[in-house]
C-alpha cells in the first residue's frame, strides 16, 4: 500500500496561494448539453468518444481551477442519465429514448470524474420546457411527457413547455428532481433562468384555461403565476430536504429582478424584461423565505452598460442576499460578439472577477459556457488561470446545511528515507469525512492561515503521502486535516520529521 501513490486521487496544489486569491470561492462553470453546445461534441458519439471529451472537458477545467461544473442533465424533458421517469436525450444518443452504446450512465460517470477532480457536480435541470424547435415535429419517444400528457403542455413560439399552471405538472417535474437527489451523489440542484417563457412580441402565453381552472382566488393573472412557480420552489426545496438535506439548491436567474421604476426595492437599471414581471420568477422572495440555498444571476452586462451595468446590478444582488450564497453569472460568449464595445476589451472578463472579489458579499463567479473556455476569445480563459485562479480554492460552506467539521485523523505517523518523507494517518471511525488536506512548512510555528501552506489534497482511499520535495537536514512540520463534502474542515494532527534524503 506505502508503494501506491494513489495518483488518480491526488491533487497536487501549489505551496502557498497568490495573495489576491480568496480562501474560499465558487468557481464554476455551465456545461450545455441542448442542442450539443458544450458536450458532448455532437449527437449519437460512442459512448468512449463521449467520456473521453467529457475527461479532456473536465481536465481542462481542473488545470485553469475550477472547482464547480454545472451539468445539464434535463434540456427538455430528457435525460443525460438512465431515468425510470424521462426517456434519454436524442442530444446524447442521437434518437430520444435510446440508450448509450456502449451503455454507461453519464451522469454517474460525470459525478465520480468531476469528485475525482475535487470539484463539485451540480445537476441543472429545465423545469418546465419539454420540447425545443416544434415546429419541426421532432421524433418523440412514447415515454416522452409531451405524448404521455399532452393535455399538460403549451406551445408558445416554436417550444412546448410544461404548463406552471397545472398542479399534476409541477408535480411531476418535483419527482424528477426527487429522483435524481435519490439516485445520484450530486451536491446540487440547479435550475436555469426558464420557468414561465420570456415574452414575445404579439402573442400570449396560452393559459388562460388553466387559469380559469385553477386561478381561484387570483383575479390578476400575472400574480397567479408568480404564485405557481413560488409554490413550486417552495416544494422543491422541502423535497430535496426531505430526502437529501446535504444537497444545495440553487437558481440562475435573469440579471434583472425588477426595475426601479417599478418598484422601490429593484435595481437602479431600466432592461426591457425583468424576472419578477416578465418571467413570473419572484428570486428575491425564494431568498428572503430560504427556499433556496444559492442564487446565481445572470449578470450578462458589461461594467458601464447604461440600461444594466454590471457594477449597479452586483451591488442590488449583494444586498438582496437575505443570507444565502450569492455566486455571479459572467458571459465570455459576448466577447467579440455584441454590439456593445465593451465586448471588444480583453479587461471585461478580468475587471468583472476583480469586481466580485472587492464586494464584501458574493462568494465566486459562474461562466457561460464551457466551450468558450476554449475558444478563449481575447484571452480571458489565460488571464483566469494565469493571474486570478492560479490554485485551487474550495467552495464556501453553508451554515444553514451544516457548520460542524469532522473528526481529525485519528493518528498520523511519519517516517524518513532515503525516498523522502512518507506520512500515513488512519481515517476517523465517522464517515464524515470525504477528502484530506495535508500542509506542509519549514517553519517552527506553522503560521495562519494554514491554507496558503497546502501540499495535496487526497480523497477515495487517500491516506497515505510520500513527500519527495525535502531538502537534507531540514526539518519540516505537517498537519494533516480532514474535510466533509460542505468543506468543513477539522482540526489538523500535527507531525514533524527531519529529512535525511539528498535532493
Amino acid at each position: 500500500m506505502r508503494s501506491t501513490y494513489l495518483l488518480l486521487s491526488l491533487l497536487v496544489c501549489l505551496f502557498r496561494l497568490p495573495a489576491q486569491e480568496p480562501l474560499r470561492e465558487v468557481r464554476g462553470v455551465w456545461i450545455a448539453t441542448v442542442k450539443n453546445i458544450d458536450w458532448p461534441s455532437r449527437a449519437g458519439l460512442p459512448a468512449q468518444a463521449q467520456q473521453q471529451e467529457l475527461i479532456s472537458l473536465l481536465d481542462s477545467l481542473q488545470t485553469h481551477g475550477f472547482n464547480t461544473v454545472i451539468l445539464q442533465i434535463r434540456p427538455s424533458g430528457d435525460a443525460f442519465y438512465d431515468s425510470p421517469i424521462e426517456p434519454w436525450s436524442e442530444w446524447l444518443t442521437g434518437s430520444q429514448g435510446l440508450p448509450p452504446r456502449p451503455y454507461y450512465d453519464p451522469l454517474e460517470f460525470a459525478v465520480t470524474e468531476a469528485h475525482r477532480r475535487n470539484m463539485e457536480l451540480h445537476a441543472w435541470l429545465n423545469p418546465f420546457r419539454v420540447v425545443m424547435d416544434a415546429d419541426k415535429n421532432p421524433a418523440l419517444a412514447a415515454s416522452h411527457v409531451a405524448r404521455r400528457r399532452p393535455d399538460w403542455t403549451l406551445r408558445y413560439g416554436n417550444i412546448s413547455y410544461l404548463d406552471p399552471g397545472i398542479p399534476e405538472a409541477r408535480a411531476y417535474v418535483m419527482n424528477v428532481v426527487a429522483d435524481v437527489v435519490t439516485r445520484y451523489d450530486i451536491d446540487a440542484i440547479h435550475f436555469d433562468d426558464y420557468f414561465y417563457p420570456y415574452k414575445i412580441a404579439g402573442e400570449e402565453f396560452p393559459d388562460t384555461a388553466s387559469f380559469r381552472r385553477y386561478g381561484g382566488r387570483f383575479r390578476d393573472l400575472p400574480a397567479w403565476r408568480r404564485n405557481n412557480v413560488d409554490e413550486f420552489i417552495r416544494l422543491t426545496h422541502d423535497r430535496i430536504i426531505g430526502i437529501k438535506p446535504s444537497v444545495k439548491f440553487g437558481i440562475s436567474p435573469f440579471a434583472v429582478w425588477r426595475n426601479q421604476a417599478d418598484d422601490p426595492e429593484g435595481s437602479a437599471t431600466r432592461a426591457g424584461i425583468t424576472s419578477y414581471d416578465a418571467l413570473h420568477a419572484d428570486v428575491r422572495t425564494w431568498l428572503r423565505m430560504g427556499w433556496i440555498d444559492y442564487v446565481a444571476p445572470q449578470l450578462y452586462f458589461s461594467i458601464g452598460f447604461a440600461p444594466a451595468d454590471f457594477a449597479v446590478l452586483l451591488d442590488w444582488w449583494e444586498r438582496n442576499t437575505f443570507g444565502k450564497h450569492l455566486y455571479i453569472g459572467h458571459s465570455p460568449y459576448k466577447i467579440q460578439n455584441n454590439q456593445d464595445p465593451n465586448w471588444n476589451s480583453p479587461r471585461e472578463i478580468p475587471r468583472q472577477v476583480e469586481a466580485v472579489r472587492q464586494n464584501s458579499i458574493a462568494q465566486g463567479s459562474l461562466f457561460f459556457s464551457a466551450n468558450w473556455l476554449n475558444k478563449n476569445l481575447l484571452g480571458w480563459a489565460d488571464s483566469l488561470r494565469q493571474t486570478y485562479y492560479q490554485s485551487y480554492t474550495f467552495p464556501p460552506a453553508m451554515a444553514w446545511i451544516d457548520n460542524s467539521p469532522p473528526l481529525p485523523p485519528a493518528h498520523v505517523d511519519i517516517s524518513s528515507d532515503k525516498r523522502g518523507i512518507e506520512l500515513l494517518w488512519l481515517t476517523p471511525q465517522s464517515e464524515e469525512a470525504a477528502y484530506y488536506c495535508l500542509y506542509r512548512t519549514d517553519r517552527k510555528t506553522p503560521p495562519l492561515p494554514l491554507a496558503r501552506y497546502r501540499m495535496a489534497i487526497l480523497r477515495e482511499e487517500g491516506n497515505y503521502y510520500l513527500d519527495e520535495e525535502v531538502k537534507f537536514g531540514r526539518k519540516y512540520h505537517y498537519l494533516v486535516t480532514a474535510r466533509d463534502r460542505h468543506h468543513n474542515e477539522s482540526e489538523p494532527v500535527m507531525v514533524s520529521r527531519r529529512a535525511w534524503k539528498w535532493r
